[in-house]
């Protein structure tokens, strides 16, 4: 009555699957990136993928869907190859700046089409807004990576749970920069991160020294309340 799983049509249809899901991911982020995402239909994803639209809706019921697995997909990269990276690095400039650095570099041939995107910002209930419902779980998974990053840091309580939200909020600004930086392979943006990284790193030691931290204390324990309250940490 039930299919056993080693039956070959159930190995075989996962596979074929992903391969179709992907293929439709892969063909709707070159026509996004070469015609626009607004001009861009399902239907004509569909007609590039050479399969039925319908397929296409099965996989991905909209467009909106289609940049969700791709802000997935550039999550999952992100964090491979700074984890990879990140071996034997203790540094917290150093590790951030792996961090910043790689975020940047896999999305400089995306800037156009990030650019279409970043118009829904201020749309809190659109499905793709940075700061909407829509993407809490890409936003949990970028704040994750920038908590990871800071771990060998040695940082107090409050700076461990102040840091990500800032830093991710900081990174929305850059890749915001990279999407206007015109200079050659986008340099004004990676040196703007060096020179920010430079300042936080001192930053973090100052308010961390014994003389200081009594009087940052306090001001730290107050915002770390407002960003908790706002749900932000």
């Amino acid at each position: 009555m039930f299919k056993s799983a080693r039956d070959p049509m159930i190995l075989t249809a996962k596979p074929e699957a992903e391969n179709t899901r992907e293929l439709i991911l892969r063909t709707a982020l070159e026509l996004f990136r070469g015609g626009g995402f607004e001009t861009t239909t399902m239907r004509d994803i569909a007609r590039a993928a050479k399969v039925a639209t319908g397929a296409a809706y099965y996989y991905f019921p909209s467009k909106e869907a289609i940049v969700s697995a791709y802000y997935d997909q550039v999550q999952r990269t992100h964090a491979e190859k700074v984890r990879e990276e990140w071996k034997e690095k203790s540094g917290l400039r150093e590790r951030l700046g792996i961090l910043l650095h790689s975020k940047l570099e896999i999305l400089k041939e995306d800037r156009r089409f990030l650019g279409a995107l970043f118009r829904y910002t201020g749309e809190p209930e659109h499905p793709l807004s940075v700061f909407g419902k829509g993407t809490e779980s890409q936003r949990a998974q970028s704040m994750a990576i920038f908590r990871e990053a800071i771990e060998v840091a040695g940082l107090s309580d409050e700076m461990r749970h102040l840091l990500p939200p800032a830093l991710w909020l900081a990174h929305l600004g850059m890749i915001l920069c990279l999407i206007y930086d015109d200079s050659p392979d986008q340099q004004k943006t990676h040196q703007l991160i060096d020179g920010i990284l430079d300042l936080l790193a001192q930053a973090i030691e100052w308010t961390n020294s014994a003389l200081v931290r009594p009087f940052v204390q306090p001001f730290q324990s107050k915002v770390l309340r407002m960003l908790q309250d706002a749900g932000w940490a």
